[in-house]
């Protein structure tokens, strides 16, 4: 690189301008190896002036390059027809981009088609010899003679896609006010070795630049997903609540489903709507005793209840699937508290994955974060449910709630939640709730006047109306794109 900005330098010096594209052809060398040099030239100070100039020429296409070589379509076409004449179908297959060459070489009256010819239409010379024009434009092209070459030729070759135009940027370069032809680099670090020979004083630095900016520190970056889960977890813990380890994916469909008073005919737990695992395929050690109280209550009832009135089966209960929804977790730490001494009540949440198989679309996705709480205590009613879903929605700054009767399997009475969406100026679903059915309580072991309250919400929906996101592909699986994880600002729930 010294070598050759040494060169230009030489060549800038013994004439007034020079063009660094003619500098490089006639180096021999690549332009982009003449725009390096330039480039360290003007680091060095005024030493030289450097003008950005384009230039636009034409140059041949890959299929511009073969007709040079070998002769134009239709003169190809031309040459393969013998004296005695071809048939058609076999002059196609036997020259390349026939098509275009029989065409170009009909309309320039070389060739004729007899239709009526003995095994099909045959093809004929009708000239005797030929001047390929095509060929010696190219030429010419090539050597950038263009004077030679008219616009109409040069438009339809371009529309032939045998040449195209280009742009070259080159500069045109001058001398500096410090023009000098000897490269001597600033040196940018000061030794000891110049310090003990002195011969610091006399070497030229390169000037620190103190507004230049660090190199960015390379560091991680939340997904907004985590920004909004951590809003919400901050809301629950200032709550009172305790946070459940959901740290199991699998889960066995005793847990998932038939602790919560879930038939197992129900629908849910089809292979449509379920991802059940095969290795291992079934789970085992259960307690045995509320194992037990489970059956009964779903094949004879009890509790006041008269069940499902079907033949329960351990076999479907050890099926292991990947779980669908966190109310498995919450089963698990209800039960757990049902062994304990005495009764404490107790706020549980959670905010995990689960998985469904759904299909994919905009707002659907085959695993997805599902919020939940749930509230233990002796006497609790519905008007505590509704009064904990405000308190909760409040700190989310949202105000205007409504609830509406539904069906869950395990709660009753069950209210679906409505919010007034300010955006789409009407009320929209922002959740599920419940009160948890005695059917699933009392064969935990959970005193008869323990009421166990509890509602649940998506994670990805809020995080895309904060955010904007309008597809959740967009925000979960491969298509995300990082740089939107790299600069997603700061979430601030409005509480």
């Amino acid at each position: 690189m010294a070598d050759l900005a040494e060169t230009l330098l030489r060549e800038v010096e013994s004439r007034e301008s020079l063009d660094s594209l003619e500098f490089s052809n006639r180096q021999g060398v690549n332009h982009q190896a003449v725009v390096g040099a330039v480039k360290s030239l003007q680091s060095l100070g005024n030493v030289i002036n450097a003008k950005d100039q384009q230039k636009k020429k034409w140059q041949l296409t890959d299929e511009g390059l073969s007709v040079l070589q070998h002769g134009s379509h239709e003169a190809l076409v031309y040459n393969a027809v013998p004296t005695d004449g071809i048939p058609q179908s076999a002059l196609m297959a036997s020259v390349p981009n026939a098509k275009v060459g029989f065409s170009k070489a009909m309309s320039a009256g070389w060739i004729k088609v007899d239709k009526a010819a003995e095994g099909g239409p045959r093809v004929f010379r009708k000239v005797d010899s030929i001047e390929d024009v095509v060929k010696a434009c190219l030429e010419k092209i090539s050597k950038l003679q263009l004077d030679d070459v008219t616009d109409a030729q040069r438009n339809e070759y371009k529309k032939r896609k045998l040449i195209s135009e280009v742009k070259e940027v080159s500069y045109l370069i001058t001398k500096g006010e410090n023009f000098t032809t000897s490269v001597s680099k600033p040196q940018v670090d000061l030794t000891p070795e110049m310090i003990s020979s002195g011969s610091w004083k006399t070497t030229q630095f390169k000037p620190y630049n103190f507004k230049s900016l660090g190199v960015p520190a390379t560091t991680g970056h939340l997904h907004p997903l985590l920004k909004v889960r951590e809003q919400f977890r901050q809301i629950f813990l200032e709550m009172g609540f305790t946070e459940m380890p959901t740290n199991n994916y699998v889960e066995s469909s005793f847990w998932n489903f038939d602790a919560l008073f879930q038939p197992q005919q129900h629908p849910a737990r089809d292979a449509h709507d379920t991802f059940f695992i095969s290795d291992p395929k079934t789970a085992s050690a259960f307690p045995m005793d509320y194992l037990e109280k489970v059956k009964n209550i779903h094949s004879n009832g009890g509790y006041g209840s008269q069940g499902y009135k079907y033949d329960w089966k351990l076999e479907e209960a050890e099926k292991n699937i990947l779980r669908t929804h966190t109310t498995a977790v919450s089963a698990r730490m209800l039960y757990k508290l049902a062994q304990e001494k005495e009764f404490r009540p107790v706020k549980y949440f959670s905010i995990d994955r689960v998985f469904r198989n759904e299909n994919l679309d905009a707002t659907h996705l085959a695993e997805f974060q599902q919020i939940e709480g749930v509230v233990a205590d002796r006497d609790l009613t519905l008007g505590d449910l509704m009064g904990t879903i405000n308190q909760f929605f409040n700190k989310l700054g949202i105000k205007k709630l409504r609830f509406k009767p539904a069906y869950n399997p395990y709660t009753e009475p069950s209210m679906e939640i409505f919010s007034y969406h300010e955006g789409l100026k009407k009320w929209v679903e922002i959740g599920n709730s419940g009160v948890f059915r005695p059917e699933m309580l009392l064969p935990m072991g959970l005193p008869n006047d323990v009421t166990v309250i509890a509602w649940g919400l998506s994670l990805e929906r809020p995080t895309m109306i904060k955010y904007g996101i309008d597809n959740i592909r967009d925000l979960v699986g491969p298509k995300v794109n990082l740089k939107m994880v790299h600069e997603n600002p700061l979430c601030r729930l409005e509480k």
